[in-house]
């Protein structure tokens, strides 16, 4: 592929790999991520972002400001002062944005940010990163004269922090104010900062644990140090900003160190630069562990933690070794991708499921919902639901990973089979909300693995539950079914709860007795699965009471809940139904539609009807909305849905996790040609090509694109943390190109456009390349023919398993 032009903010790359910016005035800031899975950071394409260690709320290290003017601010900010001259800039654009710069590039990779610009006759090159087998955040720059005279360069690294609780820091942070200590360590040549208090527990109480951070951050250079700042409000000057600090603007650091105040980390250096030469030099910052929780004592000499600092030090100080970790962290993602690829005649479709879907998806398995630009990582910690829909493209990589998150998300369901919500994995604490869906994702979760991997052995760990005493994994499953069996409502139906999928139907069923159609959908899903798994496995005991408890549910849904061309949404607390041909506004959702063909409960006839009526009321020309009409009247029965403006978020607009289940529905019931107009309506290489109407980031998927029910259609938010991002991709493999585990082996099954005359799938099972190439010469949209293995006629559409 040849570099492909988006629009005229950037472009990717000839591999793919990259995405470069051009300017960086964008619609939005332009986010990536760096990150190991301990160790994470957001990075913008202007320096912008935050990071963290482990939770993005009780652990954050270093400060960003949301909503703040200018955008994006503050970040990780090398400035590069010229003493001859006495003027300055930001190798990121940022914060310096006011100034005119020769050149500004910005490369997003898989794992790195790269930027590039030229000011002053320098050019500067950054690329940040985090290794991945080492929790280290790395800044390597280069610095090249372009000018044919002598340089003298004052360089200021500057990082603003936290080192703590996020939420605290933003509404306490007078008092909190009370408790950093960042000084200049002689001995290491450089910064250590700490935390004297740590608040953990969730929301805001007097009731605090009483124990230090456990960790000192230390940001040091491979660079001499000429000076430091530990005190924020020193370092940039009073009624100044990050634009203009006055330590940068007079060329040198005031070395103060704090133990209260607002902390931040600089380092200052001062580099010479011959006519044309470019020399390259690192900043870097990483934890160690404090000795004890109940300890003030700053970094002791020849301590096991002095001791480690000195160790990370020595090595990162080494270029050849930090472009090592570059190369390693490189190969890591050429690997991974490497585990799947596609090649098929649409090439964004290629590049989407071979790289920038499948890397969001790494994203969103470590981020959840929880750190992202728009999801600040303050309040609700990581989501059981997200949890176990976001293994999709990591299970193909790395299924030991996937495994872990299992026993992890087993770890917090209640010996009744009900299950935490959310939870902080630091403190160990969450909410019980009661939404219906909940407790379903574990078995979603442990069957997506085990059609993967075949691995067994894990049905039968055991795992505490979160109230205490233990049972195997297996029994955790059956604890969530039967949890949800006994929470039937009067139809037959799951009970709605807090909210099911849609947490915006929040006062559907608060009463304790609204009822959810997608939800009910949803456990006979599960129910289905659950039954062909026992059925492998020989496990007789519970598949007469799944196999019955599936047709009642099914049953209850057609003789209740079918509204005479689509299925309901379900039934309030008041009995009365709601996503009705009845009902006023909120005629028709898409969710029950999808989910009836997905779980097998809908007939021929009435798949044909719901897929049909979908088309007609919610199609638009970028994808099919969440619901319609939308609600223009606050109805207290149902709940915030009714209160989001109409066309945008849950209230009509073009929500892309549930376009992705309309389309993976569409091609399960064979409709070809409509799902592959659905996967264009919605892919952001489409809908970004007018970059300042869609503002976010071409490369991922957003939320919700706005729809033609609110003045700003097209335009798009909260990108990058979504499940839309994992449903396409596992609709695109398995269900279109139809390449699809099962526990025997995977199964070919194809639902392509008749345009396609071929396609290939390259892709890692069970320890075993399958190269699998398919033709289609009559041009059909389904229906495989004959299948040969290794230059052999095969009588299965389950390839073995080798």
């Amino acid at each position: 592929m040849k570099n492909f032009q988006v629009n005229k903010y950037g472009y990717f790359t000839e591999d793919g790999k990259e995405f470069v910016i051009t300017t960086p005035k964008t619609p939005a800031p332009w986010m990536n991520y760096i990150w190991n899975g301990r160790w994470a950071g957001l990075v913008s394409h202007t320096g912008g972002g935050y990071s963290f260690y482990l939770t993005p709320r009780d652990n954050r290290l270093t400060r960003y400001r949301y909503n703040c003017l200018p955008w994006d601010q503050p970040g990780r900010y090398i400035y590069v002062r010229d003493k001859k001259i006495a003027n300055y800039f930001s190798l990121s654009w940022a914060p310096t944005i006011e100034l005119k710069y020769d050149y500004y590039e910005c490369r997003h990779g898989l794992g790195y940010t790269k930027i590039i610009t030229e000011n002053l006759g320098i050019r500067g090159e950054v690329t940040y990163f985090v290794p991945r087998d080492y929790d280290i955040e790395i800044w390597l720059v280069k610095l090249k004269n372009l000018t044919n005279e002598r340089r003298d360069l004052d360089i200021f690294a500057y990082i603003e922090l936290i080192m703590g609780n996020a939420l605290n820091d933003l509404i306490n942070q007078p008092n909190d104010k009370h408790f950093p200590d960042v000084y200049f360590d002689g001995d290491l040549k450089s910064i250590v900062a700490t935390r004297r208090y740590w608040v953990t527990n969730r929301g805001v109480s007097v009731a605090q644990p009483n124990h230090a951070w456990p960790y000192y951050l230390i940001f040091s250079t491979s660079l001499e140090i000429k000076g430091f700042d530990g005190d924020k409000e020193k370092f940039i000057g009073r009624w100044r900003s990050n634009a203009n600090p006055e330590a940068v603007e007079l060329g040198s650091c005031f070395n103060t160190e704090i133990t209260a105040g607002d902390p931040c980390a600089v380092i200052q250096s001062e580099l010479e630069l011959e006519e044309g030469e470019e020399k390259e030099f690192v900043f870097f910052m990483f934890l160690v562990d404090k000795p004890s929780l109940h300890t003030n004592e700053r970094l002791k000499r020849n301590s096991k933690a002095y001791n480690k600092a000195s160790e990370i030090l020595n090595k990162f100080k080494n270029l050849g070794f930090v472009h090592q970790k570059f190369d390693e962290l490189k190969k890591y993602w050429d690997d991974y991708l490497k585990t799947l690829q596609v090649k098929t005649p649409d090439e964004k479709l290629n590049l989407f499921v071979n790289v920038w879907n499948r890397y969001q998806i790494a994203v969103t398995f470590d981020m959840s919902r929880n750190a992202g630009y728009y999801h600040g990582g303050l309040l609700f910690g990581t989501g059981i639901r997200d949890q176990m829909q976001d293994i999709f493209g990591e299970l193909i990589a790395n299924p030991k990973r996937v495994r872990d998150r299992i026993l992890e998300v087993c770890s917090y369901q209640f010996k009744d089979g009900s299950m935490l919500h959310n939870f902080f994995r630091i403190s160990r604490t969450g909410e019980k909300t009661g939404h219906c869906d909940t407790p379903l994702w574990l078995p979603f979760g442990i069957i997506t693995y085990l059609k993967e991997t075949a691995d067994f052995n894990l049905l039968y760990e055991k795992v505490e539950y979160y109230d205490g005493g233990s049972g195997t994994v297996l029994q955790h499953l059956i604890k969530a079914i039967e949890y949800s069996l006994n929470n039937l409502g009067k139809h037959g139906l799951l009970k709605f709860g807090r909210g099911d999928w849609n947490d915006t139907l929040d006062y559907v069923g608060v009463k304790g007795k609204g009822e959810t159609v997608w939800g009910s959908e949803f456990l006979a899903y599960i129910l289905r699965e659950v039954i062909e798994l026992f059925n492998y496995l020989g496990l007789k005991q519970f598949l007469k009471k799944y196999s019955e408890e599936y047709l009642k549910i099914a049953n209850n849904i057609n003789r209740f809940c079918w509204d005479g061309k689509w299925y309901i949404r379900g039934f309030k607390d008041d009995g009365k139904p709601f996503g009705s041909s009845k009902n006023r506004e909120g005629k028709i959702f898409a969710n029950p539609q999808a989910w009836a063909v997905i779980s097998g409960i809908a007939d021929e006839e009435r798949t044909k009807m719901c897929l049909k009526s979908v088309e007609k009321y919610l199609d638009t020309p970028k994808g099919p909305k969440i619901l319609h009409p939308p609600f223009t009247k606050v109805d207290p029965s149902i709940g915030l849905a009714t209160r989001c403006v109409p066309g945008k978020k849950e209230n009509g607009a073009i929500f892309n996790h549930v376009a992705s289940w309309v389309f993976l529905a569409e091609l399960i019931a064979g409709n070809a040609e409509r799902a592959y107009q659905i996967y264009h309506a919605t892919l952001p290489l489409n809908n970004a090509i007018d970059a300042d109407l869609y503002k976010m980031e071409p490369y991922v998927y957003s939320e919700y694109v706005t729809s033609p029910d609110h003045p700003s259609f097209g335009e798009a938010s909260h990108s990058w943390l979504t499940g839309s991002s994992d449903w396409f991709f596992k609709s695109v493999v398995e269900y279109m190109l139809g390449v699809r585990p099962t526990y025997a082996g995977l199964l070919i099954d194809p639902c392509i456009p008749s345009s396609w005359k071929s396609f290939s799938v390259n892709r890692l099972f069970r320890g075993v390349e399958y190269r699998i190439e398919v033709l289609n010469p009559d041009g059909v949209n389904k229906g495989v023919k004959e299948i040969w293995v290794d230059g052999k006629k095969y009588g299965d559409r389950i390839l073995p398993v080798f």
